[in-house]
């Protein structure tokens, strides 16, 4: 470690920790960012986890947030190397009779591929498309009066329900079950409120921006956002896992890419009784168990257009979908769960070898879960793409516990930071002025333990730090 003081220390180099960094480096501010690991990128990792030539997106892959977050928008990471590669079709939903559901980047296109649902798709989805540079920064910011309160109603008005109410809208189960696909990312029963939230924040940014892949790995973007970062005169160190406070150089603010248990490990003798007390009540969520495939072709989906598309969310009925995501909720799993699937060599051929393919998926389990859902996930592919089997060469598996012994901050699996629900949408990780600020004066939380949440799109980070810079450093703003 360099033996000198900096402005700010960030600990832990996911999506959020770096667009905090970047975010107090570009305000003028010196910084230090420190990662446990050999590598920078939390969740934007990449690796051959299969095969030598195989590259495989660790956690997240398809990463429709990222080209839609107006932070990262602002950043020039193409001239550092990033580049989006986007699939034909961005998500697909195959159905037991070989038909599917498809999202286009066109609102058009999908809503007549609707048929019977085209009207009922288009009044429901295209008012938010429209109004969505009026209100993305509200809506993917902390609670807060909005900028354009009229707007923000509307959204909420359609956001609020359940997405199993919400889905009543729909006359077929083709739109029923693409919805039901979209809302089963919030990782909660489809019965809960606000799940509907989840469903048309996706299908916007669809239908705006598209859902890409990083080409050659999500680790690209984790890699931009670092020398970009550095370009501007920021300090990384990677192998210092950080358990306490005395660790750090003295700086006027340190900035936390972790979740309330491990922030409470780190710095839990530095926060008042109460603050303490909220942190230990927060709610973690249910996990998921993750494979990896090394293919010997492409997934032969039934369906000839599922095999165009970079993501396919694998469920079947609404009915179905709505049934497994309750019972995880129940801590119980089904022999068919929704599982979220991504094609990236579909689109990114330097995926794999030539003529080769990868595949990544995972379905929701209960946190912590450690029966192996390999078999069940397999089966479930092989249900909508005969033949899937045979063309594995090889596989990687991560449970939950697995999983957080690679990321400290996915507890028992738990992606998201936390259970994104009406009570801690946007109070995560406790009710306070700014969810940001912890109750010790210069440290803060800027994970997706913070609003708006998960997702690769470092806003969690941006916001924290300019909540730091409007606390300690107003002479730079």
């Amino acid at each position: 470690m360099e033996k000198r003081d900096y402005d700010a220390v960030v600990v832990g180099s996911g999506p959020n920790g770096l667009a905090a960094a970047i975010t107090l480096q570009r305000a003028g501010l010196s910084v230090w960012l420190v990662e446990s690991k050999a590598e920078i990128g939390g969740g934007m990792r990449t690796a051959e986890l299969t095969l030598p030539g195989f590259k495989h997106d660790v956690c997240s892959a398809v990463i429709p947030m990222a080209v839609s977050s107006p932070f990262l928008r602002s950043l020039p990471l193409k001239q550092f190397g990033l580049e989006f590669v986007y699939p034909e079709i961005e998500t697909a939903h195959p159905f037991d009779d070989g038909t599917a559901a498809l999202l286009m980047r066109s609102i058009e296109k999908t809503a007549s591929l609707l048929k019977e649902d085209e009207k009922n798709y288009l009044t429901l989805i295209q008012p938010i498309v429209n109004l969505w540079p009026d209100i993305e920064n509200d809506v993917l910011g902390p609670l807060h009066f909005p900028h354009h309160p009229i707007e923000m109603m509307k959204f909420g008005w359609k956001a609020l329900p359940s997405s199993i109410n919400t889905s009543k809208k729909f006359a077929t189960k083709h739109g029923r079950g693409l919805w039901a696909g979209m809302a089963a990312h919030s990782i909660q029963p489809l019965t809960n409120t606000a799940t509907s939230a989840i469903a048309l924040v996706l299908m916007t940014a669809a239908h705006r921006q598209g859902w890409p892949v990083a080409k050659g790995g999500s680790q690209s973007i984790a890699k931009a956002m670092g020398d970009y970062f550095t370009s501007l005169g920021g300090v990384i160190e990677t192998r210092f896992h950080v358990t306490s406070l005395e660790q750090l150089p003295s700086s006027q603010a340190v900035l936390f890419d972790v979740t309330p248990k491990q922030l409470l490990q780190i710095a839990g003798h530095s926060f008042s009784s109460l603050y303490t007390s909220q942190l230990k009540r927060y709610r973690y969520g249910a996990g998921v168990f993750k494979i990896d495939w090394a293919l010997d072709d492409q997934t032969p989906f039934i369906a000839d257009e599922v095999r165009r598309a970079g993501t396919v969310h694998i469920g079947n009925t609404l009915e179905e979908i709505a049934y497994h995501e309750k019972l995880v909720w129940e801590n119980k799993v089904s022999e068919k769960p929704f599982i979220l699937f991504a094609q990236q060599s579909v689109c990114d051929p330097s995926r794999a070898p030539e003529g080769k393919h990868t595949a990544w998926a995972y379905c929701h389990v209960p946190n912590g879960y450690e029966k192996d859902m390999t078999a069940i996930i397999e089966n479930h592919v092989e249900r909508f793409a005969p033949g899937f089997r045979e063309r594995i060469l090889a596989r990687h598996t991560f449970n939950p516990s697995q999983l957080e012994d690679y990321n400290n901050n996915y507890i028992g699996g738990d992606i998201n930071g936390g259970v994104i629900d009406i009570r801690q949408l946007f109070t995560r990780p406790a009710l306070r002025w700014s969810p940001y600020r912890t109750s010790a004066k210069g440290l803060y939380l800027c994970s997706s333990s913070t609003p708006p949440g998960g997702g690769v799109h470092g806003l969690c980070g941006y916001h924290a730090a300019n909540r730091v810079l409007k606390d300690l450093f107003k002479n730079k703003l």
